[in-house]
């Protein structure tokens, strides 16, 4: 694990619509180890690693992998005559959880306006929650303007042992292994399109837009497993530690049979920890269903209350997610002849 590039990505704002600070990022890796670096006009950060020993006569397959860089947060609503700032959501942020939080408000300036999330009760609807930054109406009125947008004031760090906490690791995790796995592969038989994707939180607009213009054979949404947590055990199968989770089918999609089995014995042949998962819903869907169809499942490291601020993962799972993509692009081309399709 890279502590240093993980943090980075994990540290940067990008709530779904503003992820440019996190394409930054991506982006430079990206320049250091793919043949070709490009922005849709949705804000997708599409790297293309051209295959290097394709088969003579034949086209290179084109294999996507995905991973979305934006985070569940707010957006400056209004500020009403008590110069408290009324948000809305941009994704899925539990009013419950909101509660009590310290905030960034960002507004464009070198450095965001801070503030808190007013306390309420149990039941309050998020329309009903205040932001207070301490400032004046009139003075707050020339700091922020409105559709700023907001995120949860906490940096990712290490918890306890090689446990992680962060309150966004839905999905920033996926991110750092896609862009690492990047930076790790070796030449490839396929055409491999690393795309990171926008706008996931608010319907997987940027994957379908993505894999609409690429067209891939394969592809691999990479996002975090769910896993059993501290109330309720539930229907999870992920346990932290254990390894990377493949998904077999989760909310949104049913993963190809034959890739889910096929990415089991890569795993065990190269000695990479794995266990199954059973997820919500992830980018897969969207690329799943791009015109023609396509191959497709989701990987990703387990990870603990997901779209809360205190959001847990081990490095081990995130060290095996990396190992899984760099396999998976190494092999892509013999997986995908074994497929039968």
């Amino acid at each position: 694990m890279n502590p240093k590039l993980f943090q980075s990505i994990c540290n940067a704002p990008g709530i779904p619509g503003f992820e440019d600070a996190v394409q930054e990022i991506a982006a430079e890796i990206f320049e250091t180890c793919c043949d070709t670096v490009t922005r849709d006009p949705l804000g997708n950060l599409i790297g293309l690693k051209k295959a290097k020993a394709a088969s003579k006569g034949t086209q290179a397959l084109k294999v996507m992998l995905a991973a979305h860089a934006d985070e569940p947060a707010m957006m400056v609503a209004r500020i009403d005559g008590k110069g408290m700032i009324k948000f809305r959501l941009v994704g899925g942020v539990n009013p419950v959880m909101a509660q009590s939080q310290r905030v960034l408000i960002h507004t464009g300036a070198k450095k965001p306006i801070r503030g808190c999330i007013v306390p309420k009760d149990a039941d309050t609807k998020i329309d009903d929650l205040r932001i207070d930054t301490g400032f004046s109406k009139e003075k707050l009125e020339t700091l922020v303007p409105l559709g700023s947008p907001i995120t949860i004031d906490e940096d990712a760090s290490v918890l306890n042992g090689k446990m992680w906490v962060g309150r966004n690791f839905d999905n920033r995790v996926g991110n750092y292994c896609l862009v690492e796995a990047m930076r790790q592969v070796g030449d490839t038989h396929v055409d491999v399109y690393a795309v990171s994707s926008v706008q996931e939180e608010v319907g997987l607009r940027g994957a379908r837009a993505a894999a609409g213009r690429i067209l891939p054979d394969m592809a691999l949404a990479i996002d975090g497993s769910m896993t059993k947590g501290a109330y309720d055990d539930g229907d999870n199968l992920c346990e932290p530690g254990k390894g990377t989770g493949i998904y077999m089918i989760d909310n949104l999609t049913i993963g190809h049979p034959k890739l889910v089995k096929s990415l089991f014995a890569m795993c065990k042949k190269y000695k990479i920890p794995h266990q199954l998962n059973i997820g919500g819903g992830t980018d897969a869907a969207a690329i799943q269903q791009c015109p023609g169809g396509c191959i497709v499942t989701t990987v990703g490291a387990p990870v603990r209350y997901m779209h809360s601020t205190v959001q847990l993962c081990h490095a081990d799972d995130i060290d095996a997610t990396v190992a899984l993509l760099v396999k998976f692009m190494e092999n892509a081309h013999e997986l995908y002849a074994n497929l039968g399709c």
